[in-house]
């Protein structure tokens, strides 16, 4: 039998269900919650590619990085996007690689580390507008931005923050390596929190930079890359409203290509920051000459994969 691909996108904050629940353990547990239905993809003949969020773990990292400056240096963002790439991606293979046992299936998991290339002119650069690190007082942040370079802003009362450039996603630099363990049956976790963002020089080295990249996008990139036929974002509803939140809130079983982009383009259909974004990465895959994407929570994987629940968005 032929088997597909997929791209499975995995929200970093499904890894933590509520405040009480934040522990590495708690995470770990967590992420069993969700590999346990992409193990049942395998089953069903997919080839699965993993990409994840990592925003509330790189906040962990930020602040035990900002706690510890009287002793120690601080830690760089796109290291901390490095860091966090490696413990999420561990705890998704060591919990993929215990479902496979239960399972009976002869496969193994894999984690890389991913860069993900950006324009150094990318228009971002110059409006940052992600929120990142511990809240501060006016005079931190403004010696911060005088000594440090970092772009601050007043939030809503609340304290000042550090803010940095959502670029968008334009090369997964280690793609040749994610294809060939693609290709030799490794189910593959890539892209972690968008890839760690590096810019290329006039000789093409590479440098990392400050910045967040929307981690939807790069797995829309992603599934273009891989020539999947389906790309599955998981997130906290089990399917798409149009007007979330609001008296005239409509639940979508079924989409066209034409009709997400119609939607998105009111700018009110969906939230800026939430589910905005992955009708964007949608959008972008289908265009690309992406088959099927689905749009559901974790638990409904199944079920979505049937047509039985989740939002499904086809090119016609």
């Amino acid at each position: 039998m032929a088997r597909k691909r997929a791209v499975v996108a995995i929200g970093g904050n499904s890894l933590i269900k509520d405040k009480q629940h934040q522990t590495v353990r708690d995470q770990y547990i967590a992420a069993g919650e969700t590999t346990w239905h992409v193990a049942a993809m395998l089953q069903e003949g997919w080839d699965v590619a993993i990409g994840h969020g990592n925003g509330p773990q790189v906040g962990f990292i930020l602040r035990r990085s900002e706690l510890a400056a009287h002793e120690l240096h601080e830690v760089p963002l796109d290291v901390c996007g490095a860091d966090s790439q490696g413990a999420i991606g561990y705890a998704l293979v060591q919990n993929l690689e215990n479902d496979f046992r239960r399972l009976g299936i002869d496969r193994h998991a894999a984690c890389v580390v991913t860069q993900m290339e950006v324009a150094a002119d990318d228009p971002a650069f110059a409006h940052p507008s992600k929120p990142i690190g511990s809240f501060m007082d006016e005079p931190t942040a403004k010696r911060r931005q005088d000594e440090d370079g970092w772009a601050v802003f007043e939030d809503a009362g609340r304290g000042w923050r550090r803010v940095v450039a959502s670029p968008a996603p334009l090369r997964i630099v280690e793609i040749d390596a994610i294809r060939e363990l693609i290709s030799a049956g490794f189910v593959v976790i890539s892209v972690g929190g968008g890839g760690i963002p590096v810019v290329a020089d006039a000789e093409g080295n590479l440098t990392g930079v400050a910045a967040v990249i929307d981690k939807d996008l790069a797995c829309s990139l992603l599934a273009t890359d891989i020539d999947a036929e389906l790309l599955l974002i998981t997130t906290a509803v089990e399917k798409v409203a149009l007007g979330f939140g609001t008296p005239q809130q409509e639940w979508i079983d079924r989409m066209t290509l034409s009709q997400a982009k119609e939607y998105l383009a009111t700018g009110t259909n969906f939230a800026a920051g939430s589910m905005a974004p992955k009708i964007e990465a949608v959008i972008g895959f289908l265009e690309r000459g992406g088959t099927t994407a689905i749009i559901t929570d974790p638990e409904n994987v199944e079920r979505a994969l049937e047509g039985t629940t989740g939002t499904t968005i086809v090119r016609a």
